[in-house]
């Protein structure tokens, strides 16, 4: 009778052998990034150490932010702020270590002696009035990105941080708090990638937003009309044009780009499809995408959807995604560039021609993905025999592209436990001020760029909204009524 017991997978003569794995994926990849940004030990606050916050606006995402805030033990939430009742009870729902005052008004939190930091995240038009006032009333302000909305907020809330040294300002952009991340970073610094030259990035969906009753007088519609909102670009290609600037270390030059609205024929006025081309100083590339009708990804064996990036440099690629974060978590994959293998051209005749007439090349074969290991995935030398083995498993399995490697901590908790840890420290935030700025100079110039129909230099910004003040914007029931 034949044995059906499933027989351990034994690796071909092209797979990397154990200890090469260990070196390629564990040592030689992620052992300085996880060594310099691994998790540090789980820190217990006590209640007299943890950061009071009041959270102003607890619709979408801040309800989300709430829900990652139960497992944030740093802070507590002693405010819950939203103009819309249903939210508030929302959030009262959603928040479960204490039962937080509520209020509709912003101000009233800002006045509440008890509160020590603000979470705000109110749709983007009222981002810089909401921050503006956080600040003067001396709290510590997180914001969610896209931290303003025009020229005009960018000069002005520069120039007001300044009169409020002491007080930390910090910018909802998580995947600057990714381990996955900061080691894609530290790959790029040690020049594990070679030259990186291009970053390819998408947030594809569908259908994406869809329009509720209303239209554009209906509040929960603010993210489809260009009198609120900044589209596709402030609302999803902001996060990875600042994994650009980080992974790259500049601003871009200038940006060209095409957008439509082409397919969601709703009411909304926002672009339903755009493609963005960003121009770096070392002639380095972003290329960007995001669309409505289809939602797949072409990074990491298609294993996820949505959203990625494609790190390209001269020795490897990096592919990696930050997840929804709920049933998925960062993760990334590396790829090594193929060697190629030099043949010299054929002379009429069929001989081989000198090769001092030219060469050509043979593309390499293509090389399989290597993890990105986490800390508690690398062999260190001290596991019990069982804990050892079972890592290399695992590794091996990583490497054949049978698991993929996550992140432990969502990056989300870790940016909100960062800010409140910053409060008490006064150390610098990873997004801070100047980056939360350049991604939403970089959101503004991109749509400028789709609408005109032009090349957009980024220095443009320094003459534009000079002088100008920023202009509140009612809420669109208040100019329904107004």
């Amino acid at each position: 009778m034949q044995d059906k017991t499933p027989k351990a997978a034994t690796p071909t003569s092209s797979d990397l052998n154990r200890r090469d794995a260990v070196k390629l994926a564990g040592a030689g990849l992620a052992a300085a990034a996880v060594a310099k940004f691994g998790q540090a030990p789980a820190i217990v606050y006590g209640a007299q150490e943890q950061t009071k916050f009041g959270i102003i606006g607890v619709g979408g995402r801040g309800s989300y932010l709430l829900k990652h805030l139960n497992k944030v033990e740093n802070g507590k939430c002693v405010m819950i702020c939203d103009l819309q009742d249903e939210a508030i009870k929302k959030g009262l729902d959603t928040y479960k270590l204490n039962t937080p005052a509520t209020a509709k008004d912003y101000r009233e939190v800002l006045s509440n002696k008890d509160v020590d930091a603000v979470i705000i995240a109110v749709p983007l038009y009222k981002h810089f009035e909401v921050t503006k006032a956080a600040l003067e009333a001396g709290k510590h302000t997180f914001c969610e990105k896209s931290l303003v909305f025009t020229p005009a907020e960018v000069h002005a809330l520069r120039a007001l941080v300044k009169q409020y040294p002491k007080q930390v300002m910090q910018v909802g952009l998580q995947r600057r708090y990714s381990k996955f991340y900061q080691t894609a970073k530290s790959m790029i610094e040690q020049g594990i990638l070679g030259d990186v030259t291009h970053i390819h990035a998408q947030w594809h969906r569908n259908p994406g937003w869809v329009i509720k009753p209303g239209g554009k007088e209906n509040p929960a519609n603010w993210r489809l009309f260009k009198d609120y909102s900044g589209g596709l670009t402030a609302e999803l290609a902001s996060h990875q044009i600042d994994v650009a600037d980080w992974m790259f270390g500049a601003s871009p030059e200038y940006v060209v780009g095409v957008g439509g609205l082409d397919y969601r024929k709703d009411g909304r006025d926002i672009f339903d499809n755009i493609q963005l081309i960003y121009k770096y100083p070392k002639g380095q590339k972003l290329v960007y995408s995001s669309i409505t009708t289809n939602s797949h990804l072409p990074y990491l064996n298609a294993s996820r959807p949505e959203f990625g990036e494609c790190i390209m440099g001269t020795k490897g690629a990096l592919h990696l995604t930050i997840g929804d974060g709920e049933s998925t978590m960062p993760t990334g994959m590396w790829f090594r560039e193929p060697v190629r293998t030099e043949a010299a051209p054929v002379a009429p005749g069929g001989k081989a021609a000198p090769a001092a007439a030219g060469a050509s090349y043979a593309i390499g074969g293509g090389q399989k993905g290597l993890p990105i290991l986490m800390d508690k995935d690398k062999v260190k030398g001290n596991e019990s025999f069982f804990e050892r083995e079972t890592k290399f498993a695992k590794l091996w399995l990583l490497q054949k592209g049978v698991m993929v490697s996550e992140e432990d901590v969502n990056p989300v908790n870790t940016e909100l436990e960062s800010f409140f840890e910053n409060c008490h420290t006064g150390a610098h935030p990873k997004a801070d001020l100047e980056i939360g700025l350049n991604d939403s100079i970089a959101v503004m110039l991109s749509n400028m760029a789709m609408e005109q129909e032009r090349r957009v230099r980024f220095d443009e910004i320094d003459k534009m909204g000079v002088g100008e003040k920023p202009v509140s914007v009612p809420p669109p029931t208040a100019s329904k009524k107004g």
